[in-house]
């Protein structure tokens, strides 16, 4: 199943939970890369995910960027499989780079129930 050709970027993507092929949640859309948008209705080209990313957001995001630092992920579009209630990726967590800060807070929380 492809992508859909028409999304509401805003209640569509932005801030929706990330789910690998493996079904592991390993983030949320943070942003999108546009292309096209001059020239008339823009595509999304790639989902943007990390704390750089979080600078266009005022002040609060400047301020979290700047604690949590970290890197921007950019995942091409064409690894979008599915989008319902998350957007699902064709590859895992691990090929994309995603999920990081994930992986070095567990050894943190892990003993913590349900966590």
């Amino acid at each position: 199943m492809s992508p859909p050709e028409a999304v509401d970027l805003g209640l569509g993507l932005l801030d929706h939970q990330l789910v690998d092929s493996e079904g592991r949640r390993c983030g949320n859309v943070d942003d999108l890369e546009l292309e096209g948008v001059s020239e008339g209705p823009p595509q999304v080209v790639a989902i943007l995910v990390g704390p750089p990313v979080w600078r266009g957001r005022g002040r609060l995001g400047r301020f979290a960027s700047w604690i949590a630092r970290g890197q921007t992920v950019r995942i091409p579009w064409a690894e979008v499989d599915k989008i319902d209630s998350a957007v699902h990726l064709k590859r895992t967590a691990r090929e994309l780079r995603l999920g990081r800060g994930d992986d070095r807070a567990r050894r943190w929380v892990e003993w913590i129930p349900g966590s």
